[in-house]
């Protein structure tokens, strides 16, 4: 049976019984006023409008205490009104705010999944800040050596005759004419020949002439001899013309001036050797970020040279003095290179990081904080669509994190992305006023 038709008699019937019954439509209920009434389902129940779980057998009303700015603008009214773009001014009601505190903000879960707001909860964490820096890559000095004769002679032959050559310590380097290594070794054969003749004469010349011997082999040992060369004067009991200088350490010949049968000075440097196994990163790093750098902190040091690499060191000295131009102060950074890939005045980046907490603490994302320049606030979600923006005391910042000193426990949920809520506004200011209800207004 068509629905339509049974509605169409059952309308008819219904005229047909009142004016039977006697009664004619007045002028606050006609007929068809009547008939519509009949054919309108009861209401199971009321729903909250805007969408909370509140539901009432019978209809209620609700106070409004004002009417917002639909787009989230500092604007107002106690009576409806309507933007600009004609859309109507949203009510907010005072049962919104109960036992929320002043200025919560209430959104249906349709509106919160379309703003896309997200939240995430208040923990306690450790604070760790990225300081980055640029710098160059320099030798540790403390493992560089150089090859300066202290006695005067004559290059007879090398060994090693090329910048770059990579040597071990020991390693004889070149051969050295100098009348007074022969001159000292002729004095230590002659005392100990006198020593020895005089194993049955006066103790006292025997002495001295022991004396004299140790001083001969004393110098040559001060003149940076090899203990073997020495050990070989004493075995053979002869004198060579030339003596061996060999490396103090391993490493690389960084500079020669060496040449055959060159005539050098008491001093001259002839070799300069440097251990590149570890390496210093000399970081130049900016004067606000001084106070974050502790040495042992760890540091990620990357090259142009060797894209995608990742080099580890660690914090060794914080240099004393600041640069008065570039305001930056020197971070040396220890690097280890057995590879020998980092190369001395390497321009590098540095990734230092720094803990700005000595313990846990409370802390929210960055993205969290409403900041106007005085004063930073945080959208508190208090469940059931009600956010609360509430002043917060904020701390050091690191990882994309902040710590809150004061104004939120742990535990509490905080908006982290309400897009359209923080971007309706380019002044923040004016967009926290906006969830914040006008004092002295009612409807």
């Amino acid at each position: 049976m068509n629905p339509r038709r049974v509605t169409r008699v059952h309308i008819l019937a219904l005229i047909a019984a009142a004016l039977i019954g006697g009664f004619l439509p007045g002028p606050h209920h006609s007929a068809i006023d009547i008939a519509a009434a009949a054919a309108e389902p009861a209401p199971l129940y009321y729903q909250d409008p805007s969408g909370k779980p509140d539901y009432s057998p019978t209809p209620k009303k609700r106070k409004i205490l004002y009417y917002r700015n639909p787009m989230g603008l500092p604007d107002t009214s106690p009576v409806p009104k309507k933007d600009s773009m004609g859309m109507d001014y949203i009510p907010v009601y005072a049962d919104e705010g109960s036992g929320t505190g002043p200025g919560t903000l209430a959104i249906s879960p349709e509106r919160i999944q379309m703003l896309g707001v997200r939240t995430e909860a208040v923990s306690l964490r450790s604070m760790v800040r990225t300081v980055r820096a640029v710098g160059t890559v320099a030798a540790d000095e403390r493992r560089i050596g150089v090859v300066n004769p202290k006695f005067e002679g004559w290059i007879e032959q090398l060994h090693v005759s090329t910048t770059g050559q990579a040597v071990r310590r020991g390693d004889a380097l070149l051969e050295v004419y100098s009348p007074d290594l022969v001159l000292a070794q002729r004095e230590y054969l002659v005392a100990r020949s006198a020593a020895a003749d005089m194993a049955q004469a006066d103790p006292m010349a025997r002495d001295n002439a022991k004396a004299i011997a140790a001083a001969a082999l004393s110098r040559l040992k001060n003149w940076d001899i090899s203990a073997d060369q020495l050990a070989r004067l004493q075995r053979t009991g002869t004198a060579t013309r030339t003596l061996t200088l060999t490396a103090p350490i391993g490493g690389i010949v960084m500079d020669k001036t060496a040449l055959q049968g060159l005539h050098f000075g008491a001093g001259d440097m002839l070799y300069r050797i440097v251990d590149l196994s570890t390496v210093w990163l000399l970081a130049d790093v900016f004067e606000q970020d001084l106070a974050q750098i502790r040495p042992g902190q760890s540091a990620n040091i990357t090259v142009q040279a060797y894209p995608g690499r990742v080099f580890e060191g660690r914090v060794a000295f914080v240099y004393p003095t600041v640069n008065a131009q570039t305001r930056t102060a020197r971070v040396r950074i220890e690097v280890p290179n057995p590879d020998l890939l980092l190369k001395t005045e390497m321009y590098a980046t540095v990734e230092i990081a720094a803990p700005s907490e000595s313990a846990t603490v409370l802390a929210v994302p960055d993205s969290a904080v409403l900041d106007t320049g005085t004063k930073q606030t945080v959208l508190v979600d208090r469940g059931e669509g009600r956010f609360e923006p509430r002043a917060v005391k904020l701390g050091n910042r690191g990882g994309g994190y902040v710590a809150v000193l004061d104004g939120l426990r742990d535990g509490e949920k905080v908006v982290t992305g309400a897009n359209f809520l923080i971007d309706a506004e380019s002044n923040l200011r004016a967009a926290l006023q906006a969830f914040t209800a006008p004092e002295g207004k009612s409807p």
